[in-house]
């Protein structure tokens, strides 16, 4: 049998060259959307004469361009929103402010005397201090109630910021009598930080660059701790100074048993008291209240027994056991100088007694002696 047969289903329906070559195109669902020309129905063929076919609007990019606009225009009014509230937010921003130099007073404490000795246990638990509490559990924390502008929290961060700037600076043995500082500076607002490395370095009697205003220093050369322990007793009291800082006060006496630094052995008699009054306005705004720093507004200090010409601005000068205060006064004040008035004072040492009673007990901080 000769020639080409047919297969066994038939031919083929479309022969080669007809609309077969055509099947490899996909006319899909976005083809058809996109198509810009579209064919009359036969109903609407049998009117008028009219083209095959009719365009159809660019509907597609014209909706796109509808949305992004409207996006816009929502992003907008999103953004004048939040501008909005911003401004309209109840709590102020904070304002910045910027510390201002401590201002300090010293005021040596002249006995009328001889300076009483004694072995310190005795004088601890017989002279004035004797109801005093040791070290820092006399720095007590008044009850703490939120304020206008702080919480409970941010007030008891203020005061336990302010305890440890008491303990650091009048009970750290390294800094009574070693010489070390950094204890203590760093708990100050960085913007104090040169005027109290100029005080520590390079102290001078002007009200301003006194060592003995941001800390309790006694030469190591002359005195030295006769009983690492210290007797204290004072307050604390606090306040808003704005909405956006906090005032904390403190209050506080230290006594502590000093006698001479000449090497050598000592009589167990030896020691004497040295009374410190520390009054100390401090001000702790909310990034202080972050960062557990202070800034000091003004240092009151009465210490004695010391002669009234004693310079007292690089370190206190007790007199030890034996000892009198001489009978020259003050150094004297030049009304002629320029710059900030330099003030000389003194005063006159009145120790009282305690009162006979029970051994102090856990309350015993409550009820205050009098002081010097």
């Amino acid at each position: 049998m000769t020639g080409r047969g047919e297969p066994p289903e038939g031919p083929p329906e479309n022969p080669s060259g007809g609309e077969d070559e055509y099947r490899s195109l996909v006319f899909d669902e976005s083809f058809v959307r996109a198509a810009r020309l579209q064919e009359f129905s036969a109903r609407e063929r049998m009117g008028e004469p009219a083209r095959a076919v009719r365009s159809l609007p660019r509907g597609g990019p014209r909706r796109r361009s509808r949305a992004a606009i409207a996006l816009v225009v929502l992003i907008a009014l999103a953004f004048a929103t939040a501008v909005y509230i911003g401004f309209r937010n109840p709590y102020p921003a904070p304002v910045g402010r910027h510390a201002e130099p401590l201002r300090t007073t010293v005021i040596p404490l002249a006995p009328r005397g001889e300076v009483p000795g004694g072995t310190p246990d005795v004088l601890l638990d017989e002279g004035p201090a004797a109801e005093f509490r040791t070290g820092a559990a006399g720095i007590n924390l008044p009850a703490v109630r939120r304020t206008k502008n702080f919480s409970d929290t941010q007030v008891t961060i203020a005061l336990t910021t302010v305890k440890d700037y008491l303990v650091e600076s009048s009970l750290d043995p390294d800094v009574l009598t070693g010489g070390v500082v950094r204890p203590v500076g760093r708990l100050l607002d960085p913007e104090q930080t040169a005027q109290f490395d100029r005080s520590v370095n390079a102290p001078a009697d002007d009200g301003e660059h006194m060592a003995t205003g941001w800390l309790v220093r006694f030469d190591p050369a002359e005195v030295e701790l006769a009983d690492p322990e210290i007797r204290v007793q004072g307050t604390l009291a606090y306040a808003e100074a704005g909405s956006d800082t906090l005032e904390v006060v403190s209050d506080h006496t230290f006594t502590y048993t000093l006698r001479s630094a000449v090497p050598g052995p000592h009589r167990t008699d030896d020691a004497s008291l040295f009374t410190v009054r520390r009054v100390l306005h401090f001000l702790v705004d909310r990034e202080d209240l972050r960062l557990r720093r202070l800034e000091m507004r003004s240092a009151q200090v009465q210490a004695g027994p010391q002669s009234c010409s004693a310079d007292a601005a690089g370190a206190l000068r007790p007199l030890l056991a034996g000892e009198q205060a001489d009978l020259r006064g003050p150094a004297g004040t030049d009304p002629y100088t320029r710059g900030l008035p330099m003030v000389a004072l003194c005063g006159t040492l009145e120790v009282s007694s305690p009162s006979p009673g029970p051994p102090p007990g856990p309350d015993a901080a409550k009820s205050p002696r009098s002081r010097p």
